[in-house]
C-alpha cells in the first residue's frame, strides 16, 4: 500500500469505527475460563466499550468507554468512573503494572515541541496511580498508543508512528529517549512484555499479512510464530507465560483492525506451538486490545459485539 494512504488510513480507522459502532450496537463484557471453555457475561450495555483490564488483585475490571475508563466491580458488577483528571480523551490502550500499583493510558493530547516544531496533536502515553489522579506524561511525541509494561515496572513498549512508519518502541517510565525496536516497513504493533522480561510478543506486516511475532526486549532474535490465513492481532501472554491468547479476523483485513467483524480467540501453547481455538464471535477493534488475563492465568476478559436493530 502507498505510504500516505497506509498512514491516513490508520489515523481514520477510529474514527470510522467508532461512528459506525457508537449507538447502535451492544456492548457486552465477558470472562473466558480455559479450564471449562465457559462464557460468563459481566456487564452488557446498548453503548459502545472497549479493551478490559483485569486487577492484580483479582477483584475488578477497567475498560475505556467515550474517552474516559471506568472500573467494573467483579463481585457486584457495578460500573463506576475512575479519576484521570484532564485526561477525557482516551482510547482503548490503556493498562495495570505488574505490582497493581500504576495505570498507564492513551489520552489525545500535544506533543511536547521538539527542535522548534510546534507541537501536534495525538494519542500519547500518560501513566497515573491505580486508584485515579493526575496524569503525569511519558511520551513526548504523538501518535503513541501504550501497550505493555515491563515486569519491573521501569519501562513501557507501545506502537508509535513517526515519519509515517508505524513501529514498536520502549521508553523508560521516567520518559526521555524512546527505543526502536522494529524497523520492517508495514504496520508493527501491539507490543507486550512475557511475564519473564525476556521477550515481546507483537503483530507485525513483516511477512507480507499481520502474523503474531516475538522479539528479545532489545529487538534482536524476531521470530515469526503464527502462520496462516487468519488476520491475527494482540498477543497477551498468561501470567505463568507457557501461552498467550490472541484474537484471528477471519478474513485477511490487510493492517486494519476494524470492528463489528467475524473473529475468534485463540490460545498458542508456546512449548509445542499448538493452537486451539476458544470462541468465535462479532468483534475486532475494542474486543482484547490490551492485557487482560485474570491472575490466577485461568481466564481473561473481552468485548463482543452485536448490531442492535
Amino acid at each position: 500500500m502507498n505510504k500516505k494512504l497506509y498512514l491516513l488510513t490508520l489515523l481514520l480507522l477510529p474514527l470510522v469505527t467508532f461512528a459506525q459502532q457508537s449507538g447502535n450496537i451492544k456492548s457486552t463484557l465477558e470472562i473466558y475460563n480455559i479450564e471449562t471453555d465457559e462464557r460468563e457475561i459481566v456487564l452488557s450495555e446498548e453503548d459502545h466499550f472497549e479493551a478490559p483490564n483485569w486487577s492484580r488483585d483479582g477483584n475488578f475490571l477497567i475498560i475505556n468507554q467515550h474517552g474516559k475508563l471506568y472500573k467494573v466491580d467483579l463481585k457486584i458488577n457495578n460500573k463506576t468512573l475512575i479519576n484521570t483528571g484532564f485526561a477525557d480523551r482516551c482510547n482503548n490502550d490503556h493498562g495495570i503494572s505488574f505490582d497493581g500499583k500504576w495505570l498507564a493510558i492513551s489520552h489525545q493530547a500535544e506533543s511536547e515541541p521538539v527542535n522548534g516544531e510546534p507541537a501536534k496533536q495525538g494519542s500519547r502515553i500518560f501513566v497515573l496511580p491505580i486508584e485515579g489522579g493526575t496524569p503525569k506524561a511519558v511520551t513526548p511525541n504523538v501518535p503513541s498508543y501504550w501497550h505493555g509494561w515491563s515486569p519491573d515496572g521501569k519501562r513501557l513498549a507501545y506502537c508509535a508512528e513517526r515519519n509515517g512508519e508505524y513501529d514498536v518502541y520502549t521508553i523508560s517510565i521516567d520518559g526521555g529517549e524512546e527505543s526502536r525496536l522494529t524497523t520492517e516497513p508495514g504496520l508493527d504493533d501491539g507490543p507486550e512484555y512475557s511475564p519473564d522480561g525476556k521477550t515481546i510478543y507483537y503483530n507485525s506486516m513483516a511477512s507480507g499479512k499481520m502474523e503474531i511475532w516475538q522479539m528479545g526486549v532489545d529487538g534482536s532474535d524476531k521470530k515469526q510464530l503464527t502462520n496462516d490465513k487468519y488476520s491475527n492481532w494482540f498477543a497477551h501472554p498468561s501470567p505463568d507465560g507457557e501461552c498467550f491468547v490472541y484474537i484471528s479476523y477471519h478474513e485477511d483485513q490487510g493492517s486494519a483492525h476494524p470492528g463489528m467483524k467475524d473473529v475468534s480467540l485463540r490460545l498458542m501453547n508456546l512449548a509445542n506451538g499448538s493452537v486451539k481455538t476458544l470462541c468465535s464471535f462479532t468483534g475486532g477493534q475494542g474486543t482484547i486490545n490490551v492485557p487482560s488475563w485474570s491472575p490466577d492465568g485461568q481466564r481473561f476478559a473481552f468485548v463482543s459485539y452485536q448490531y442492535i436493530k
